[in-house]
């Protein structure tokens, strides 16, 4: 069975991880959510995220898929969380693939794993992902190698359909546009 594991916490963007969650589901996936300490937090709009793992053991090892959402706040402090960095960089280093959301561009930017990769996120972050070395992308979806980038949950369509996509063909870049 192939294994996705999403990470999370107080104030998570709910459209940016219930739709991941359940729809990776339909896709075959056994689905974590990692939070820091295992604590049980709740989305902006007040939904319970109930994890299956801490922070603390995120070992791309035991997944093929990695799924940042975002959520301002939430990753004001996730961003913090050394332990989340370090798996960031581990899935990257392994080839995984990591799909982020919207404001979960910033782990990618702590991480330092853009440098040189078009990236998308929210249009507020445009300044700190070009300021990583990135080269920011306003479309609905950008994939470049294991990574696949969205601005917003209005795309959470076309965001999933090219992460499950990647996983199934990987391609280096593609940019996803309306049309």
């Amino acid at each position: 069975m192939k294994r996705a594991l999403i990470i999370a916490g107080k104030g998570t963007q709910d459209q940016e991880f219930i739709y991941p969650y359940y729809r990776l589901q339909e896709a075959g996936y056994r689905v974590d959510v990692a939070v820091n300490n295992k604590d049980e937090v709740t989305t902006f709009n007040g939904i319970k995220i109930v994890p299956t793992i801490g922070t603390y053991y995120l070992n791309p090892e035991g997944w093929d898929l990695l799924i940042l959402p975002g959520g301002a706040k939430a990753l004001e402090y996730i961003r913090q969380n050394l332990d989340v960095i370090r798996a960031v960089k581990e899935f990257y280093d392994a080839g995984k693939i990591i799909a982020a959301i919207c404001h979960g561009s910033q782990l990618l930017i702590s991480a330092k794993i853009i440098k040189g990769k078009k990236i998308s996120g929210y249009y507020s972050i445009k300044d700190d992902i070009e300021n990583a070395g990135a080269t920011y992308v306003d479309a609905n979806v950008v994939v470049d190698g294991n990574i696949i980038t969205s601005p917003h949950y209005k795309y959470l369509g076309d965001w999933m359909k090219a992460t499950l996509e990647q996983i199934e063909n990987p391609s280096i870049t593609r940019v996803i546009r309306d049309v």
